[in-house]
């Protein structure tokens, strides 16, 4: 009998062993965590806008009545700032929704398209990332008010932290198409140039019948998936820019559960002194063991039925489905089924009356249209509309819009200084119609002389011609082309001169000269 008490005390004394190494790693893990917690940014609160929820939302919550009560929703912005620290004083480029099942641990993410006309603060109806300009608060209200949610936390995060994640998960495994390779090669230069890292050309495959078609993968490095995300200019203009990121968000996802500890602690380390975030380090940690567990599947954009309307850099207008009527309620309705399985919600008298506003609004600025068109008048003033007493007036011309006034980075509705891309205009010489300075890209159009819709800068044929081997559609740039076709093997919708892209047609930032 003393052989089995003495086995019995080995096997106890292992486990006792086994755990205590356990709670020393959790220890460890636990410090490890908490010292990198200290270089997020906590904003200071002193003059921080008060958290706002709709009252009949709040009733609901409060009565236990809402699906809300079953979710965690969180807002997630991201900012194109050159300042690799910086995360706040300007437009969002991307708001994301976040909705967490508390019990299935189910997170879903809807991208609010950026130029959404809503109501963005004090009955003001602007694109909506106009409200981050003000405050990261004042941009959770936006949400919360124009969406009925109950959003209290957000986080903040500045590009240059995607570079950082995907070169420290060892980079993305990312299915492309002809136009997106084209657009991201683009991008790069700069990318690369602001964040401090290399990056090598994807070579362009043989031209496809079909642009857009995905049809190729490529293993990407951060600042290649960086540009991935940035692209806005093939045909699925913002909606298909809010895809991309999402669909990277998703990769990032996969892969970061697979990564060991030292990966983790090398991705906080150089990412967290880029984010911001309402959230304390005891809720962080709080949050943090269960992101395991997380499985994210779904991704969708809101608004999901859209229309046009052509003003100024161009407004998404939500509608109802199959129709040009303008409606936000229905487009609520389809976003809170999404988000929350509630399959027969009914919108606040809020959204309502906001809906109703967003219609009238647009009932005096012309038709929706199907297609977004790049539109060069008052390419560097942003949208306002505000109701002075005898009907909505746009007062953009006294409201100075953060959206068109970021100097050396940022995009814009409209308009651009100092290399990004605008919805139009250009700055600096050229024409109009599209245009770019500084290096982006834009939806058409030349800066710094030149011809639009064909024709030939410098040289060069029309109608045809060709440059490094590749067909042209019409005009020339430099020798190279404008109106379609490609430059250097990429395809070109408007061309540019002076750096960036546009639509498919590009040259290079230092020289002018077609790539």
């Amino acid at each position: 009998m003393a052989k089995p008490r003495s086995k019995t005390k080995k096997i106890l004394f292992a486990v006792e062993i086994i755990v205590l190494l356990l709670f020393i790693g959790g220890l460890y893990v636990y410090g490890q965590l908490n010292a990198r917690l200290d270089k997020i940014d906590k904003p200071r609160t002193e003059n921080a806008q008060p958290i706002e929820v709709n009252q009949e939302v709040q009733d609901s919550i409060n009565a236990e009545e809402s699906k809300l009560t079953g979710y965690t929703t969180y807002a997630l912005f991201g900012i194109d700032h050159r300042d690799k620290s910086a995360t706040g004083g300007m437009n969002s480029d991307t708001m994301i929704i976040a909705s967490v099942n508390n019990d299935t641990k189910d997170v879903r993410l809807a991208s609010v398209y950026r130029d959404t006309l809503l109501n963005v603060y004090d009955d003001t109806y602007s694109k909506a990332n106009a409200a981050y300009a003000r405050s990261p608060e004042a941009a959770v209200n936006m949400l919360n008010r124009n969406m009925d949610l109950n959003i209290t936390d957000y986080a903040t995060v500045n590009f240059s932290a995607l570079t950082e994640i995907v070169d420290a998960l060892g980079g993305l495994d990312i299915d492309m198409s002809y136009a997106e390779i084209v657009h991201m090669n683009s991008y790069c230069e700069e990318t690369s140039k602001e964040t401090g890292k290399p990056f090598e050309p994807v070579p362009l495959p043989e031209r496809p019948e079909d642009i857009e078609k995905i049809d190729y993968r490529f293993h990407l490095n951060g600042v290649q998936v960086t540009s991935y995300c940035r692209i806005r200019y093939t045909a699925s203009l913002d909606m298909g820019r809010t895809e991309r990121q999402r669909k990277v968000i998703q990769l990032i996802v996969q892969k970061a559960k697979k990564a060991g500890l030292p990966t983790i602690f090398k991705i906080m380390d150089a990412v967290f002194p880029m984010v911001s975030t309402s959230m304390d380090k005891t809720e962080i940690l709080q949050l943090l063991p269960t992101v395991i567990g997380y499985s994210l599947n779904e991704t969708t954009g809101f608004p999901s039925s859209i229309k046009f309307s052509n003003v100024k850099g161009s407004v998404i207008v939500p509608t109802k489905e199959g129709t040009s009527e303008a409606d936000l309620v229905s487009n609520v309705i389809a976003l809170h089924k999404f988000l929350y399985g509630d399959e027969s919600y009914t919108p606040s008298s809020t959204v309502q009356e906001i809906s109703a506003k967003i219609a009238e609004i647009v009932s005096g600025l012309g038709e929706l249209e199907d297609v977004q068109k790049v539109t060069p008048e008052d390419e560097n003033a942003g949208i306002s509309f505000e109701n002075d007493g005898s009907g909505w007036i746009d007062n953009s011309t006294d409201w100075v819009d953060p959206n068109a006034g970021d100097v050396g980075g940022g995009d814009t509705g409209g308009g651009d200084v100092g290399g990004e891309d605008t919805g139009g205009g250009d700055v600096g010489g050229g024409d109009t119609g599209g245009g770019d300075v500084g290096g982006e890209d834009i939806g058409g159009g030349d800066v710094g002389g030149g011809d639009t819709g064909g024709g030939d800068v410098g040289g060069g044929d029309t109608g045809g011609g060709d440059v490094g081997g590749e067909d042209i559609g019409g005009g020339d740039v430099g020798g190279g082309d404008i109106g379609g076709g490609d430059v250097g093997g990429g395809d070109i919708g408007g061309g540019d001169v002076s750096g960036g892209d546009t639509e498919d047609g590009f040259v290079d930032e230092g020289t002018g000269e077609a790539i």
